[in-house]
C-alpha cells in the first residue's frame, strides 16, 4: 500500500524516527493485530505530530496519552484493533468518526476508506484537529464541531461507524445511520466496558464483544 501524506516533515528524530514507529508496528504484530493494510497505515502515520511536543518522545509507546480537557488519543493497539474490526468485513465507502479527539485514530482511517466524517464535542480539540488534519494533507476527511449523540444524519447512511467514547448504551440515533449491512465499533458501559461490534441486518442489529475496553464517558452537549 503507497501512502503518502503531503506538507509536513513527517520524518521524525531519535524517539519519533521512522525505525521506532516500526518497533511499534511489531508489538503490534505480537498483539495480535493481522491485518497488513491496518499496520502499514500504522507505519507511516506521524502519531508524533498528534500530541503536544512535551509527549512527543512517547507516541509510539503502546499506551493512551492525555490531550487535554480530560481526553486522550488512543492507545495504538486500541487503534489498530478497532480499525481492523471495522474493516474486517472488506473496504468500506463512508465512515463516521464519533469523537475526533486529536485527529490519530481519523488519520489512521483516512487512508483506508473512502470517505471519513468526523465529529467533536469539544470546541478547542475540534478546530486544532480539524487545523492538523488539513496541514497533514488529509483530503477525503470532513470534520464538524457536533454532539456525538446525534451523529452526522446529513451525510450518512454508513458504512461504518467508530466510536472513541463509551456511551452506557448505544445512541439510536447512530445505529440508524448506517446502512444494511453496515458495522459498527463501540466500547460500552460504565466502570466495566467491552469494546463491541454492531452489525446491521435490516432493523436487527447484531452484536458480537470483541473485547474489554477502557475509553472516557460518551457525553451530550457542545463544550466550548
Amino acid at each position: 500500500m503507497d501512502i503518502r501524506v503531503t506538507g509536513f516533515d513527517l520524518n521524525g528524530i531519535g524517539m519519533t524516527s521512522q525505525r521506532t514507529r516500526n518497533r511499534l508496528v511489531q508489538r503490534l504484530k505480537d498483539a495480535g493485530i493481522k491485518s497488513q493494510a491496518v499496520l502499514d497505515v500504522m507505519a507511516v502515520t506521524p502519531r508524533h505530530l498528534f500530541v503536544d511536543e512535551a509527549l512527543a518522545h512517547r507516541a509510539y509507546e503502546d499506551t493512551a496519552l492525555p490531550i487535554g480537557h480530560g481526553q486522550t488519543i488512543s492507545q495504538p493497539y486500541t487503534v489498530a484493533r478497532m480499525t481492523e474490526a471495522l474493516l474486517a468485513a472488506g473496504p468500506l465507502k463512508r465512515v463516521l468518526e464519533v469523537g475526533t479527539g486529536s485527529g490519530y485514530q481519523t488519520a489512521i482511517l483516512s487512508p483506508l476508506v473512502d470517505e471519513v466524517f468526523s465529529v467533536e464535542r469539544i470546541e478547542p480539540l475540534q478546530r486544532r484537529a480539524a487545523q492538523r488534519l488539513e496541514t497533514l494533507g488529509y483530503q477525503n476527511v470532513r470534520a464538524s464541531l457536533s454532539d456525538g449523540t446525534w451523529g452526522w444524519p446529513e451525510h450518512g447512511p454508513y458504512d461504518g461507524i467508530l466510536a472513541a467514547a463509551a456511551p452506557e448504551e448505544v445512541p439510536q440515533s447512530l445505529l440508524e445511520q448506517l446502512v444494511d449491512g453496515g458495522r459498527m465499533v463501540i466500547p460500552v458501559g460504565g466502570a466495566v466496558q467491552k469494546l463491541v461490534l454492531i452489525t446491521r441486518h435490516g432493523q436487527h442489529f447484531s452484536r458480537k464483544t470483541l473485547e474489554s475496553a477502557k475509553f472516557v464517558p460518551f457525553l451530550s452537549g457542545i463544550q466550548r
